[in-house]
């Protein structure tokens, strides 16, 4: 797929064209028309899926930002360069595992 056929636009973006009845581009219909084996199907043609379709995301939950603290930490050298190697938003990764760490270990002791 080429950059040429991809639009972006924000969440404020869509909600001001709902707002002034600008109706959706996707064709629901054929969403929903859509089998499992389909999705699954389509999701492992997708390179940007490749690393994550087999991911069981039935313990997922949704995170919204926090107020963050910059500080100075040392890691060993093969922790960041793993998290670099991911790409940009390698530190927000890193806070997500260790927020997870720390949700297991509450829950651990309550």
């Amino acid at each position: 797929m080429s950059d040429e056929n991809i639009t972006r636009v924000t969440a404020e973006e869509i909600r001001r064209k709902r707002a002034e009845g600008i109706p959706s581009q996707t064709d629901w219909a054929r969403v929903d028309a859509l089998t499992d084996e389909e999705i699954e199907a389509a999701m492992r043609d997708d390179p940007d899926w490749q690393d994550l379709i087999d991911i069981d995301w039935s313990k997922a939950k949704w995170v919204t930002a926090h107020k963050k603290k910059a500080i100075s930490i040392r890691l060993d050298d093969d922790i960041v360069d793993f998290f670099q190697a991911t790409g940009k938003g390698y530190q927000t990764r890193i806070n997500a595992v260790l927020r997870h760490f720390v949700s297991e270990q509450k829950h651990k002791k309550g």
